[in-house]
């Protein structure tokens, strides 16, 4: 397989309201890997994520972020979502008013629009979707709801996992997907993500669970602690920290 850069972070330093919240942060991830990050909670795995997804809260102070060999470090979020970054939320919000199915089709053809490719009308659409909510073994019924409303946690994830699959993304983003999934859904949930994995695309993996992992095999695993990433291993890494624990990870200097 022919691997080739999708995603440098260099040096990244980032806060919010002045307060430092990632130090001198450097990743480099390739077309067709898995990286999990993992890290005890505050240690800046979920804002690294959202930095990654241009959410203007935060201020980076120093560094750069390059995707796809463009320089995306400043780039508007939907700009970098057309660029083709996904960014599946740890509490997916509810957006009142507005059908899922209605959000999806704006959010594909937007995509579409983007990439000068024909948008797809409100059938074509729902022909497209059907096909992927039998895949994630989800209510077809969710489809005419409010998005996210009153869906329990496990139907919100795989609600974002839906959203991946039709945009079809370069770069996934999964931020805490196993959190409110029970063993069946997160095997669902699981087999999809496995599904959309290619050798063109990449998926970072944000958990504090083995149990995820056991089920998506990372390539790399990342610990990160007080806005650094400070230690990088494969796949086992995942297995010493369920059995000994963060402090039996010793720094890489």
């Amino acid at each position: 397989m022919n691997k080739r850069n999708i995603l440098t972070i260099k040096n990244l330093s980032v806060e919010i309201n002045n307060e430092p919240i990632i130090d001198n942060l450097s990743i480099s991830i390739n077309t067709g890997e898995v990286h999990a990050i993992m890290g005890k909670n505050g240690s800046g795995k979920s804002t690294l994520a959202k930095v990654i997804a241009g959410h203007p809260n935060y201020n980076i102070t120093q560094g750069s972020i390059i995707f796809n060999n463009k320089k995306i470090t400043y780039m508007e979020p939907e700009k970098r979502s057309q660029e083709g970054i996904f960014l599946a939320f740890q509490y997916p919000v509810e957006i009142h008013g507005v059908s899922n199915a209605d959000f999806l089709r704006l959010a594909y053809n937007a995509q579409q629009k983007a990439k000068n490719e024909p948008e797809l009308d409100p059938l074509s659409f729902f022909e497209l979707i059907s096909k992927q909510v039998k895949s994630i073994d989800m209510d077809p019924s969710f489809l005419a709801r409010n998005v996210n409303e009153g869906f329990s946690g496990g139907e919100k994830k795989k609600n974002e996992i839906l959203q991946m699959n039709i945009l079809n993304s370069k770069l996934a983003i999964l931020d805490e997907t196993d959190s409110g999934l029970d063993i069946d859904a997160l095997k669902t949930v699981s087999n999809n993500i496995n599904n959309f994995k290619t050798s063109l695309n990449s998926i970072i993996l944000i958990t504090h669970y083995e149990r995820l992992l056991n089920y998506i095999v990372p390539d790399y695993i990342h610990i990160m602690e007080s806005g650094k990433l400070i230690y990088t291993g494969n796949a086992s890494v995942a297995k010493q920290l369920e059995k000994y624990g963060y402090d039996s990870i010793k720094p890489k200097i």
